[in-house]
């Protein structure tokens, strides 16, 4: 596996002679340079990152450079190319960089000027950025991702034509399994000729995605299986109680190389599981969870605790103190949402120790001094 550095990480300024600051789209780069008296200039070149690299070899040959750009559609390749050409880079999620509110104009140029200035500032901070095998595990659960929602809206579509037309929907089954007994009953359903033909085409459609998501998911064994420490890493998530296949690969796919890692609520805070906060001078004022990151990861960790409270006695006798605690409309939503949180710790801890977990049976019962 390569190393490309995948921390999150800030450039000190003062170990740098000359700040880029870049913008990319499809066919272009915009590019503004910065030294530390601010003097500099913008210009624009195609997409292409060997031009830039030729163009700072040209003219700061023997200066120390950096790199900021945005994350965006255009992904990591002008990361690696800058890096490969002995600069350090950052790539910066734009919901973080500083914008004054009373910023009316945007171009190109002007966003690389002010990633430049903000960068010889100090005030940007980088995203991780995946090595190469972490990029393709994410295109591959991705990709699963895409056909899995693709089985659930087809499903909806159907229900939703019967709904519309006044119709029974007789194929409800327990945890909303559609079996080939039901897709046949559903293709020979007796309704009119058009409701027939539309009810047929989205249950071939439901086939085809689920065919798809399955081809996937053989996909993603095979390629975790034949790069040892992904595989290693999945086997150590799958070592915690509720932690199948899915989220462990999923979950891999997102946190990315296991070295690069902080510390545990980081991993919570990344999948939006912590509580928000407003708080002012002695006031604490804690709201829901942040929903940060991706819904999907968030959904399977839920998904996940919901298995783990049955699975793990000191997890069940957690979410018991927890729903205990809170109102009963919202007791039950908190106390899961409490335990996929630990679920990440449970995560990250495996991951950075590279042990497997181990299940303490005991661990929530009183000890024998103390009943006594």
């Amino acid at each position: 596996m390569d190393n490309v550095t995948t921390g999150r990480r800030r450039i000190l300024p003062q170990e740098y002679d000359v700040f880029m600051g870049v913008d990319t789209d499809k066919r272009s780069i915009a590019v503004t340079h910065l030294d530390h008296l601010g003097l500099g200039k913008s210009l624009k070149m195609p997409y292409d990152g060997q031009m830039l690299l030729s163009f700072v070899s040209n003219h700061f040959a023997g200066k120390r450079v950096a790199f900021a750009y945005e994350a965006g559609p255009t992904g990591f390749g002008l990361y690696d190319e800058i890096v490969a050409g002995g600069h350090d880079c950052l790539v910066v999620a734009a919901a973080s960089v500083p914008t004054p509110r009373n910023r009316r104009v945007r171009t190109n140029r002007l966003d690389s000027r002010k990633l430049a200035y903000q960068l010889r500032g100090g005030a940007l901070v980088g995203i991780h950025v995946p090595s190469e095998a972490y990029r393709m595990l994410r295109e591959l659960v991705t990709l699963r991702q895409q056909y899995v929602s693709e089985v659930r809206a087809n499903k909806c579509r159907i229900k939703g034509l019967f709904l519309r037309n006044g119709l029974v929907f007789e194929w409800n089954t327990p945890g909303g399994y559609w079996s080939s007994e039901v897709l046949q009953g559903l293709r020979e359903c007796d309704v009119n000729p058009v409701l027939r033909l539309k009810v047929s085409k989205l249950v071939d459609g439901l086939v085809f995605a689920q065919y798809q998501a399955s081809e996937a998911q053989r996909a993603i064994r095979e390629f975790v299986s034949s790069t040892e420490e992904l595989k290693e890493s999945v086997r150590l998530l799958m070592s915690i109680p509720g932690i199948g296949w899915v989220v462990a690969s999923y979950a891999l796919a997102r946190v990315g190389d296991w070295r690069e890692l902080g510390r545990s609520h980081e991993m919570a805070s990344f999948f939006g599981l912590v509580p928000s906060e407003d708080s002012t001078g002695e006031g604490a004022d804690r709201g829901s969870i942040t929903k940060a990151g991706d819904p999907r990861m968030r959904s399977l960790l839920i998904q996940a605790a919901w298995s783990a409270i049955r699975k793990d006695d000191e997890l069940n006798e957690f979410y018991k103190r927890t729903y205990k605690s809170h109102a009963q409309n919202a007791a039950a939503r908190v106390a899961i949402t409490a335990v996929a949180r630990k679920l990440t710790a449970r995560m990250h801890c495996v991951l950075k120790e590279r042990r497997e977990y181990a299940v303490r049976p005991d661990a929530h019962k009183p000890s024998q001094a103390a009943a006594a």
